[in-house]
């Protein structure tokens, strides 16, 4: 009986480590990978709609609580642990009360919305950042407030009783019938005034030319300093003043020189959803959004889907960078491909294919910060579709486990379209997106050149699938180069540039790759650095 037991038991114990080994998180070791922290202000962002992320409660709504539990998956504080997503900087979408799901109508600037949590669970979830050296930055939403704001109420009522002594009337932008200019929406406020609210009518616009309105601002900006955010993101940056670039110009000069007397090295980041051109003006002020790189037409997936060349894209990157540096020298470019106003990425380049693993290699490893959308290293997707919600682009995050995140109200997409996996099931998979994801970012870290650098590209004559780029900081040159084609290329750099490579820093893609003498031999969908 003795010996039965035994037996049972070693059956048991060897049932559950292979149980265990089968359910185990890939790691990512290797010794080119490893990188020391950053400590100035270049980094991989993760954009988080906390609603949709993690639910600690279970009421259904992603909660701060939530994000503390989640803050190992996306950076566990080890740069050798190879376990997690990595990401250096963290961007919050809206976190302040609101009556809204979304939170782009503010009701108080100075406390955390309830269903998110406290203003004491934020400041433990900053302390984590910290120790861990992760900056954040949070959605700031300055344009207009909820028409529910106290400020607002209160200028009604005073209006609406005759008090026109009353500061907070002139906290809008209140006008007459006559008074109105074209092409902006207005709304019936109180007797023959109407207040501007170009987005909706519960969203009316601050008069951000009034001394006190600009005096909440300071107040509001250094509340949130002190708690211990690095900046802002800025929603909205062209419609303070609509249809007048100089004036909005102006009032962001003011205001992040005035951030910057708070804290000299804050990170700020505007919304100008725009054309290139009329983007790179903005950034006399601060970081914007590169636009153009985005979406199912933008500059990454054209190239990731094979509509575009490479040696076009790197010259497109070229001239997008020469340009905003006309306007700011010292600019940050801020490469991404999809966010929470668009439709996700996944829908469009196809996982089967490496089109979403070259979008990946082709945005995050080249200069600037480059803002990656929560779920997007998963292949999460999500659309408006038919019914014409966002609330389909802000879907919960597919853990795979028994977190009881729901998603938005509102929501229409079909979760069977849901068809690329979730975290757990891809974390154990060497070659899932996910750990590509990992391995791309741990390059880009190892690799400080490829952020930081100046760029000069190198045009691949007669290649269509190929082409790349150099990028030199501190007297140290990498060259970063992809394969978006289905064929293995053997290339003589000797051709196409005078610089000499000696090490393969690392290969990220479908294949693998390798450097003999000068001659780069690159297996399809697959990107290179080499020094």
């Amino acid at each position: 009986m003795k010996k039965i037991l035994i037996f049972i038991l070693t059956i048991f114990i060897s049932i559950t480590v292979i149980s265990c080994n089968s359910m185990r998180e890939y790691k990512i070791k290797d010794d080119l990978l490893v990188a020391e922290e950053s400590n100035d202000i270049f980094r991989v962002y993760y954009e988080i709609f906390i609603g949709s992320f993690s639910d600690s409660n279970e009421d259904g709504i992603g909660d701060l609580q939530g994000l503390i539990h989640r803050f190992d998956y996306l950076n566990d504080g080890d740069l050798l642990s190879g376990k997690s997503l990595g990401i250096e900087g963290i961007w919050l979408m809206p976190i302040m009360p609101s009556p809204s799901y979304h939170k782009y109508d503010v009701t108080n600037y100075k406390d955390i919305d309830s269903k998110y949590g406290t203003l004491a669970d934020f400041e433990e979830f900053m302390n984590i950042a910290e120790a861990r050296n992760v900056a954040v930055i949070i959605d700031l939403v300055l344009n207009h407030t909820s028409n529910q704001h106290p400020w607002f109420r209160e200028a009604k009522r005073a209006m609406d009783e005759g008090d026109l002594s009353n500061k907070y009337i002139d906290y809008y932008t209140l006008v007459t019938e006559s008074e109105k200019e074209g092409g902006k929406s207005y709304h019936p406020f109180s007797g023959d005034y109407y207040y501007e609210g170009n987005f909706s009518p519960s969203m009316p616009e601050l008069n951000l030319d009034n001394p006190d309105v600009r005096l909440e601002i300071i107040d509001i900006v250094e509340f949130w300093y002190d708690l211990g955010v690095t900046g802002f993101r800025l929603d909205a940056a062209k419609y303070p003043y609509l249809n007048d670039e100089t004036k909005n110009i102006e009032f962001w000069n003011w205001f992040v020189a005035e951030c910057k007397k708070i804290k000299p090295d804050t990170y700020i980041v505007g919304e100008v959803w725009s054309g290139d051109a009329l983007i790179a003006p903005y950034y006399e002020s601060f970081s914007n959004f590169d636009f153009g790189m985005s979406q199912l037409s933008g500059a990454v997936s054209m190239v990731a889907k094979g509509q575009d060349d490479v040696n076009w894209y790197v010259s497109y990157l070229e001239n997008y960078r020469s340009m905003v540096e006309s306007y700011n020298p010292e600019a940050i470019l801020t490469p991404f491909i999809s966010n929470h106003d668009m439709n996700r990425a996944a829908g469009y380049l196809n996982l089967e294919t490496y089109e979403m693993h070259m979008a990946a290699n082709l945005y995050i490893l080249t200069y600037g910060n480059p803002f990656i959308y929560y779920g997007e290293e998963i292949g999460m997707k999500g659309s408006r579709g038919t019914e014409n919600t966002d609330a389909n682009r802000r879907l919960a995050m597919l853990w795979g486990d028994r977190d009881t995140v729901e998603d938005p109200l509102g929501t229409t997409y079909n979760p069977d379209s849901q068809d690329n996996g979730t975290v757990k099931s891809q974390l154990k998979d060497k070659d899932s997106l996910l750990n590509h994801y990992k391995k791309l970012i741990m390059i880009r870290k190892a690799n400080p050149e490829i952020a930081r650098g100046d760029y000069q590209k190198i045009i691949f004559d007669g290649y269509y699938s190929f082409g790349g780029f150099l990028s030199t900081y501190q007297d140290s040159t990498v060259g970063v180069f992809h394969n978006i084609g289905d064929m293995e290329l053997v290339i003589d750099l000797s051709l196409y540039t005078d610089f000499e490579f000696s090490t393969l820093r690392a290969y990220i893609g479908q294949g693998t790759a390798n450097l003999s003498g000068r001659t780069l031999t690159i297996a399809p969908y697959t990107s290179v650095v080499l020094k």
